[in-house]
């Protein structure tokens, strides 16, 4: 079996520069993908409005040429497509890795649901996107309950309860309530999150303050039933509400059960962020390395594609001194 110099797991944006890094060093490399394409962001909401500049989104010294002051998701897809092509990377999509394990000779093994690779270095970039949060709530199993969010057309005339107050959560509620959708958010503290992106918190804001948007702060929800919901004011009241669907946009975290099973460590007091060096992105694991918001491991809000791009670099950088 040819031995690989780099697989990388996860074709997202940083997977991609990994591998553009990779081929211009002139490594033996793949990157593999239990998925789509970008598979993150095919998974976003269809009208999604990136936070960032579409100069900040780019890899591969690739331009990314964008008519608005800032990209969605479509366009997003169809550049990170253009770079795969352009760059004729060697992805292998739809391959979950099931196992990386290191062997006597300082070589990984690394089994997939199709086949193994032997590898000398392995690149997690996996993002955060795969696991919801939970809320532990009675009535979280029925089908009622939705942790992602695609697009608001099946929300037309229904009363969604949109819980949180972050961007996916403002997002939602916004673009449901355009479309007609009866919608009332439920967020635990006494405002909109701080990192809603600016252009749209004073439009959140304005529609609750006006009433278009119901909003109970400082509240949490109780129990979800199967067409209501019981929830406990700021006053500590139980409200039942009238409901057909619950949004549950309480946030995504990396598998840490992957990562523990790599043998990864996690510093579990400071938000399960895996164990890494910050120069060179290596894990407790000589060889197995971690690029992008995987990283973060709950502080999902530190690493974002423009600010882990240079994570390829870094990588890149450790493994070609030791060669």
């Amino acid at each position: 079996m040819e031995t690989l110099d780099i697989l990388t797991i996860g074709a997202g944006p940083i997977g991609l520069a990994c591998g553009i890094e990779a081929k211009n060093n002139g490594l033996n490399y793949l990157i593999v993908e239990k998925g789509a394409l970008i598979n993150s962001l095919y998974h976003y909401p269809l009208f999604m409005t990136f936070f960032s500049t579409a100069d900040r989104l780019e890899i591969g010294n690739i331009p990314f040429m964008c008519l608005a002051p800032k990209p969605g998701r479509q366009e997003a897809l169809e550049y990170y497509r253009s770079v795969a092509r352009n760059k004729e990377l060697n992805v292998h999509l739809y391959e979950r890795v099931e196992e990386v394990s290191k062997q006597s000779d300082n070589i990984f093994l690394v089994k997939t649901s199709k086949q193994n690779y032997l590898a000398r270095n392995v690149i997690v970039a996996t993002g955060f996107y795969d696991i919801p949060v939970y809320m532990n709530t009675p009535g979280e199993e029925l089908s009622k309950v939705r942790h992602y969010y695609k697009e608001a057309h099946e929300y037309v005339m229904q009363k969604v309860l949109v819980i949180g107050a972050n961007n996916s959560a403002v997002d939602a509620a916004l673009e449901i309530w355009r479309k007609g959708g009866d919608v009332t958010m439920l967020i635990r503290d006494d405002k909109i999150g701080e990192r809603v992106k600016y252009w749209v918190k004073p439009d959140i804001e304005n529609r609750i303050k006006e009433g278009s948007i119901k909003a109970y702060f400082k509240s949490k929800l109780i129990e979800i039933k199967l067409h209501s919901v019981i929830i406990e004011n700021e006053d500590r009241k139980l409200i039942e509400l009238e409901n057909d669907f619950v949004l549950a946009m309480t946030g995504y975290h990396p598998d840490f059960g992957m990562l523990r099973k790599f043998g990864i460590e996690l510093d579990e007091t400071n938000g399960f962020t895996p164990m890494h060096k910050w120069e060179t992105m290596e894990t407790n694991v000589e060889g197995l390395f971690l690029a992008g918001v995987v990283c973060g491991g709950l502080n999902t809000h530190k690493w974002f594609i423009e600010n882990s791009r240079v994570h390829a670099t870094q990588i890149l950088s450790c493994i070609m001194k030791r060669r």
